[in-house]
């Protein structure tokens, strides 16, 4: 009996030795990911003080972007980030949800399969070759059949007709917007699909057999019982969308003149960075160049404390009467 006890004890010290090295251990991980992003964030602060000390907050509103004279303003890269992206999701989402929808309600199943993997193998694809597409394929498609349509047609009319006005060059901001659209449609329809997929059969069963449609059971029941997960998807493609770089950078322009037409030449804070990095000349222009990335930081750590602010709100509201 002694020697079973002494044993069990130092079983249990050796498990109790284990479930503290185990936990200090992912605890001492956890706290490493915090550090990177303190560091990332401090190292951001250093390298942009000589443009945040020069410009201050008038380097967000500022339109000129000058490396001879010195003087930058973000006003371009910065409205190019936000409007690709706003005009990426307000496509690729209603897209991605057709795709989930179909997946899971309306496919065949010998169809399931295979497009699934098609759309999984979009997400793959690396961003240069959505790029190179983008520039040689769809751009010159786009300039010669679709723009000059839509300055015909649209530019003319009055109050968003100006968003269409200009030349028909194949390039520009909605280019982009397109060609991003096309690559943040994989992730959000992925997700959507994963997540429609989890809704227990009987919930949808239930809805069939009172008299439901199909696009009735997706609303009032597949949609609110995965809404969390829904929101979750269309932020993890806004975030694709903040950060895309060279897909961007050969079909946007990559110009500093701000316009209101979207078939103009504009520019994003990655493009910017990627084009104009290795060749600043002097501490201003990196500096301003770093406070670019910086701001991107920004907008993307807004952007996602805003969709968990919702998801949390989101969960408070499971339940309860609407």
């Amino acid at each position: 009996m002694l020697n079973q006890s002494s044993a069990n004890k130092s079983t249990s010290l050796r498990f109790a030795i284990q479930d503290t090295v185990f936990i200090n251990l992912t605890r001492f991980f956890a706290f490493v990911v915090l550090i990177l992003l303190l560091g990332i964030l401090l190292s951001l602060i250093i390298g942009s003080w000589p443009s945040l000390h020069k410009f201050g907050f008038g380097f967000i509103f500022g339109k000129e972007w000058n490396p001879v004279t010195e003087q930058f303003g973000g006003l371009v890269p910065i409205a190019g980030t936000l409007i690709t992206s706003f005009i990426a999701l307000l496509i690729g989402v209603p897209i991605s949800f057709g795709i989930a929808l179909f997946l899971t309600e309306l496919s065949p199943n010998w169809l399931k399969r295979p497009l699934g993997i098609a759309i999984e193998l979009l997400a793959g694809i690396p961003s240069i070759i959505y790029g190179m597409w983008g520039l040689f394929v769809f751009a010159p498609f786009f300039g010669d059949h679709v723009e000059p349509w839509l300055i015909d047609h649209l530019g003319s009319l009055p109050g968003p007709g100006f968003l269409f006005q200009g030349a028909p060059m194949g390039i520009g901001v909605l280019t982009a917007s397109l060609i991003l659209a096309i690559m943040v449609i994989p992730y959000i329809a992925s997700v959507m699909r994963d997540v429609f997929e989890i809704v227990p059969p009987m919930l949808k069963e239930s809805a069939y057999g009172l008299g439901s449609t199909t696009w009735e059971v997706a609303r009032f029941v597949v949609l609110p019982y995965t809404r969390i997960g829904v929101v979750g998807g269309i932020m993890l493609g806004l975030g694709r969308a903040f950060g895309e770089t060279m897909a961007v950078t050969f079909v946007i322009g990559n110009s500093h003149d701000l316009s209101s037409s979207l078939l103009m030449p504009g520019n994003t804070i990655s493009s910017a960075l990627a084009n104009e990095f290795t060749e600043a000349v002097g501490d201003m222009y990196t500096s301003s160049l770093i406070e670019l990335g910086l701001i991107l930081f920004f907008i993307t750590f807004v952007v996602l404390a805003i969709s968990k602010l919702l998801l949390l709100q989101m969960r408070k509201q499971e339940g309860t009467k609407t």
